[in-house]
């Protein structure tokens, strides 16, 4: 389908949007959806935010499916059940009296599932990068890093007491944990996590500031050709919600 609305929200409407992420969880395979370490709105904020992310890509690449009779439309979750099974969500037309958007969300339902017997074709998973080497490190390119505006513009991110710190202190003290993260990721490339935002892969790397065993922050790299720029840092909640669009992250540094 074509010139399909950017927001989840705008396409369909969802009755008990809480209870829906609790369905859809259930029917995946397990995997915790709970940020946790920062407070958040409605339950399983990483699969609501990963579900609203993975439409936005898929209607942007045209890969919502309208069934034969019209009525009902889906599109490739790109979750998976316990046995492998592909997830879809599934919609048939609003047809409440001046609805706002044109489809109403049915359920989520797995490939085999009778319900989806009306598609000819069943919609493909969304794609996010045509060369895998976006997703590792290239320890051979330069790298930049604006500590400076890392520090100015992300300081309330920094857990305490780091966080009241005078800007030079921290300036310096990050440096050294920079410089760590990048020998980190030498010596295993699964250092640095895989994460997509507007519309660009990125990378991310632990920025471990108390203790070297545990991240406090990820920092952010963005691939220039011949460097890699890192200008800002997140919360590891928001990371992993990030990266949770391309892949279930290893839980080398980064996890739920």
């Amino acid at each position: 389908m074509k010139n399909l609305p950017e927001d989840l929200f705008d396409f369909a409407f969802f009755p008990g949007w809480d209870e829906k992420l609790d369905q859809l969880s259930d029917l995946a395979e397990p995997e915790n959806w709970d940020y946790q370490f920062t407070e958040a709105d409605g339950r399983k904020p990483i699969l609501g935010n990963y579900l609203k992310h993975t439409y936005k890509r898929l209607a942007k690449e045209e890969k919502v499916e309208l069934a034969g009779d019209g009525q009902h439309v889906t599109f490739n979750t790109g979750l998976v059940t316990p046995t492998q099974e592909p997830i879809y969500a599934l919609f048939n037309q609003n047809r409440n009296i001046g609805a706002r958007q044109p489809w109403y969300f049915q359920r989520f339902v797995r490939r085999g599932e009778a319900d989806l017997n009306g598609f000819e074709y069943l919609p493909e998973m969304a794609h996010y990068f045509d060369d895998p080497a976006v997703l590792v490190f290239d320890h051979r390119k330069d790298f930049r890093v604006n500590v400076e505006h890392i520090v100015s513009e992300n300081k309330e991110r920094f857990p305490h007491p780091y966080c009241g710190m005078e800007n030079y202190v921290l300036q310096s003290l990050l440096k050294g944990v920079i410089d760590n993260a990048r020998e980190r990721v030498r010596r295993n490339y699964k250092t640095a996590v895989p994460n997509f935002y507007k519309g660009k892969v990125q990378l991310m790397l632990p920025l471990c500031i108390g203790n070297p065993a545990k991240a406090d922050l990820a920092l952010v790299i963005e691939d220039h050709n011949t460097f890699y720029r890192a200008a800002t840092c997140l919360m590891l909640d928001w990371a992993y919600g990030n990266a949770r669009l391309l892949a279930k992250p290893d839980k080398e540094w980064l996890q739920p």
